[in-house]
């Protein structure tokens, strides 16, 4: 397949993953799948594919009144009769479960899901059955008995200004990595520099990062086209920095003969391919340990955050990062990325004054306090 059609070839793959999926499956998750397909991409439908896959195997070992009957054989009546004490032992199974062979089934891989993870499992699972529901294939939904795990906000992760410049720094220099380390990256310096730099400058999903051609920029502009999640493509610009960056790289990257089939890509891999998301997040972490190592869980996810919350402090204005970012609801901006920071918590001292002992009243409000004085322009 051409290199212009990198979007339709992961699409490709994925299909083909669910349906290897669906083929292991009672008839009724494929059924769902296709009918969430108009309204669905292919990542959320191969991540419901995993999710139902879970579940039906769960069932199907743990369960007693599961375990006589394969999988594809399971009909709606069956589905029906699977109980509130079936998915609470699911919840519970979730916190610690093991992955089996395919070739031997014995157990492989230990698999650990935290709350946020079980909550999207079993969310997973409320959408299959109001689906069943809904089309009258089962006559209750027994998920919406099961309450979901409550989700504990944590702070968010993200690189100040110092940390920012020393990860740059790294992906420039490597002067601060093992002999071993250095190696590559002097193979790399200018490509990671620009990956860097485009993550930092524009707030891009890792995915999107990935997918962009060479002929996606225009150097001349400062711009890019990105194809987002469900396939819309936008234009962004970015800042002069990481259009010098940009450059230097693409002089260098003009030079490559890259395998069949990877003649656009922008970014690639010391193999010659298009670089993938795991190498991305691989780079990322690489040099995060460096340049933050208190910080030690620092992703590309992380520095569209650092991004977010850079332009939401210069700009004030949460509407921008939202179509910046491309989020389709400014409360998933304004949930993740725009918190207030220690400066501004601040500036709460100085629009509230408290009435002191032998001062002269004052005009008061209805709460008791008077409004401190403007200071005076400088």
């Amino acid at each position: 397949m051409a290199d212009s059609s990198y979007r339709e070839q992961i699409d490709a793959q994925r299909i083909t993953q669910i349906r290897e999926i669906a083929r292991e499956l009672p008839q009724s998750c494929g059924d769902f799948l296709r009918a969430i397909a108009v309204t669905t991409g292919t990542f959320t439908r191969l991540a419901y594919a995993i999710d139902l896959r879970t579940f039906f195997h769960f069932l199907q070992a743990e369960r007693v009144a599961f375990s006589e009957k394969k999988l594809i054989y399971f009909s709606d009546a069956d589905l029906g009769r699977v109980t509130q004490n079936d998915l609470t032992a699911y919840i519970e199974y979730l916190t610690y479960y093991f992955r089996n062979d395919e070739d031997t089934e014995r157990p492989v891989k230990a698999l650990v899901n935290h709350d946020l993870a079980i909550k999207r499992k079993l969310c997973s699972i409320r959408s299959f059955y109001d689906y069943l529901f809904k089309n009258g294939r089962i006559q209750a939904n027994v998920t919406t008995l099961v309450p979901l795990p409550k989700i504990h906000e944590k702070p968010i992760i993200r690189l100040n200004r110092d940390e920012m410049t020393k990860m740059l720094l790294q992906a420039e220099t490597g002067e601060a990595m093992t002999s071993h380390q250095q190696h590559y990256q002097k193979l790399t310096a200018r490509r990671d520099v620009a990956l860097l730099s485009l993550f930092l400058g524009t707030g891009i999903r890792v995915s999107e990062c990935v997918g962009i051609n060479i002929s996606d920029v225009d150097l001349e502009e400062n711009a890019f086209l990105v194809t987002r999640k469900g396939g819309n493509q936008v234009v962004l610009y970015f800042p002069p920095e990481v259009a010098t960056n940009l450059a230097e790289y693409l002089e260098e990257r003009q030079k490559i003969t890259t395998l069949p089939g990877h003649e656009d890509a922008l970014f690639l891999s010391m193999q010659k391919r298009r670089i993938t998301q795991r190498a991305v997040q691989n780079l990322v972490k690489k040099y995060a340990a460096i340049a933050a190592p208190l910080k030690p869980r620092i992703s590309p996810h992380k520095l569209r955050s650092t991004f977010a919350t850079n332009l939401y402090n210069a700009t004030g204005d949460i509407y921008l990062v939202a179509d910046v970012l491309g989020h389709s609801s400014v409360d998933t901006t304004r949930k993740h990325y725009a918190d207030m920071t220690d400066a501004r918590r601040r500036m709460a001292a100085d629009y509230v004054h408290l009435p002191g002992s032998g001062e002269e009243p004052e005009s008061h409000s209805e709460s008791g306090m008077t409004a401190r004085p403007e200071k005076p322009v400088t």
